[in-house]
Parts: structure tokens; C-alpha cells; sequence
């Protein structure tokens, strides 16, 4: 650790903040975490992090406010209540938006951060958990060139992969919901044609190659198809969250004037996921649904 490095405040340690949070503590950066549920902050702490009793304590003299949560609700929760961020942070510092999220939260939001007297940038990120842990996520950055260029540091540990500048505020947002619907639709899709290929006694063994290796071949379809074969559905990336990204997806669309039939289809399937009790499972676990049929 260098005293040029700057302190960090971290909101959210879940299936990906908490990986996040450890490649800072792992790079030495002074490291400040919150979590609603305080255990999951505990191997933080004994590696060296701060352990805040709320959002505006981690705030508090922190240089960067990084948040990853799941939802518009909780990242409100924790940006504005009267124990949030922007009651204790302190004017110029940099607050980072990595959660996915609606572009008109974030448009909110910025408002609100401007009145602090800091810079927001929207940088929600490519990858799951295993990536998390292991800071190959890429960013997808809304916001000032200059708070981006103060946030690189941290965000070079966190993502190997780079952080894009996409534009103004609200960019990142945009591009990640968009993102995010092609994969809730690919998975979708790809549920159907395992379960098809399993209805019709094919050998999986031998057809699945075909997709994975052929034109409809992707690291989607790779790697999420092997774990519907397997039925491994501990998470990288929750269904009920790829539910809630199409619902922010097929939203913004309508606001556009593109309705994302697609999306909407993909998110009926996930609905009745859930129905069935899912939700908490890996977003691959959509074929279940499928083999129940």
C-alpha cells in the first residue's frame, strides 16, 4: 500500500460485490465495507477492512463510494436514507453506480450526487462471480471523463478487461440492461433447445457440441449449456436478477420506441421459473422449468 493509493467505501458484498470488494482489500486499498447482513463482511474484515455500521459511516471520508446491490429499491435504500451514503460522504468525491439498474434511477441519482458536490459515474460491469473474484470484470462507464480517469486505479483491479467509456450519465446503464436482455434471451432460447433435445432422446452428449461449437456458439451457450446439462445451478447470476434486468430491459425499450418482443417472451419463461420456486437458483436453472413441463 502507497499513501497515493485513495480509501474506499464498498456497499453491497453479495455474489458479486463481495469479490469486488476483496481484489481492493487484496491490492491494499485503505478499504471501508457495508453489507446489510454484516456476516457476509466478516472475511473482509479479518483481512484487514473496516466493518461501517451503515452506508453514510462507510461514506464518511472516503475518497470512492462503490455500491453493487441488487435492484432501483436497494441502491435508493442505500444512497438516500437518512443512514445513506450521501448523508456522510464528503463533497468531491468520486460515487460509483456498479449495480444494474434503471437509466432513470440513475438519472435521479446523479442529481442527488451533484447536489453532494461529487461526480457519479454509472459502471455496472460484464461477468458473473467467478470473474468478480478474480477481476477480470469489464466496466461499462456513464459519466465525466475526469471522474473516470480518478476511478481507473480501482477499477483496473477490479476489471482486467478494462473500463469502456460509453458517454454521459446513464450510458453504462443502457448498454449493460442491453447486454443483458441478449443473454436472458440466448439462455432462454438455449433452455428450450436442451430440453428439446432431451424430450426427443437425442444424445446430449453428442448433439450439444453441434450448438456449442456451431454457429449458435457463444460463451453463453458454453458455458451456461454445460451447467444445464450438469444441473449445477449454485450462482453466478441469479434468475430472479436476469428477471428483474429484462423487466429494466423491455422498460427502456418502450421509452425508446423498440419493443423488445424477445425480451418479453424470455421474461414470461423466467416468471414461471420463479413461480415455481427458482428464483434463488443460478439464472441457467430456466431449463428446470422446461423439464417440469
Amino acid at each position: 500500500m502507497t499513501s497515493s493509493m485513495k480509501s474506499i467505501a464498498f456497499l453491497g458484498l453479495g455474489t458479486m460485490g463481495g469479490g469486488m470488494a476483496a481484489r481492493l482489500g487484496g491490492a491494499g486499498f485503505p478499504l471501508t465495507v457495508w453489507n446489510r447482513h454484516r456476516h457476509r463482511a466478516d472475511a473482509l474484515v479479518t483481512r484487514g477492512a473496516r466493518l461501517a455500521e451503515s452506508p453514510r459511516d462507510a461514506a464518511s471520508g472516503a475518497d470512492l463510494v462503490i455500491s453493487m446491490v441488487a435492484d432501483d429499491q436497494a441502491s435508493r435504500s442505500v444512497w438516500l436514507d437518512a443512514n445513506g451514503a450521501l448523508a456522510g460522504v464528503k463533497r468531491g468525491a468520486v460515487l460509483i453506480e456498479s449495480s444494474t439498474l434503471s437509466p432513470a434511477w440513475i438519472a435521479e441519482l446523479a442529481d442527488r450526487v451533484r447536489g453532494a458536490g461529487c461526480d457519479l459515474l454509472d459502471a455496472p460491469v460484464t461477468g458473473s462471480r467467478t470473474h468478480a473474484a478474480s477481476g477480470d470484470l469489464l466496466f461499462l462507464v456513464g459519466g465525466g471523463a475526469e471522474a473516470l480517469e480518478r476511478a481507473r486505479p480501482a477499477l483496473a483491479v477490479m476489471g482486467s478487461r478494462g473500463a469502456i467509456h460509453l458517454g454521459p450519465t446513464g450510458s453504462g446503464a443502457r448498454l449493460k440492461l442491453i447486454n443483458n436482455f441478449v443473454c436472458g434471451v440466448q439462455a432462454t432460447a438455449l433452455a428450450e433447445a436442451v430440453a428439446l433435445i432431451e424430450r426427443l432422446g437425442l444424445d446430449i452428449s453428442r448433439a450439444f457440441p453441434v450448438l456449442a461449437d456451431g454457429a449458435p456458439g457463444s460463451p453463453l451457450v458454453k458455458g451456461v449449456g454445460a451447467r444445464m446439462i450438469n444441473h449445477d445451478y449454485a450462482v453466478n447470476f441469479a434468475l430472479a436478477l436476469m428477471r428483474k434486468d429484462l423487466t429494466y430491459a423491455i422498460d427502456e425499450g418502450a421509452r425508446a420506441g423498440v419493443p423488445l418482443r424477445s425480451a418479453e417472451a424470455a421474461r414470461a419463461l423466467f416468471d414461471d421459473a420463479i413461480e415455481a420456486g427458482l428464483g434463488g437458483a443460478d439464472f441457467s436453472a430456466i431449463v428446470e422449468r422446461l423439464r417440469r413441463a
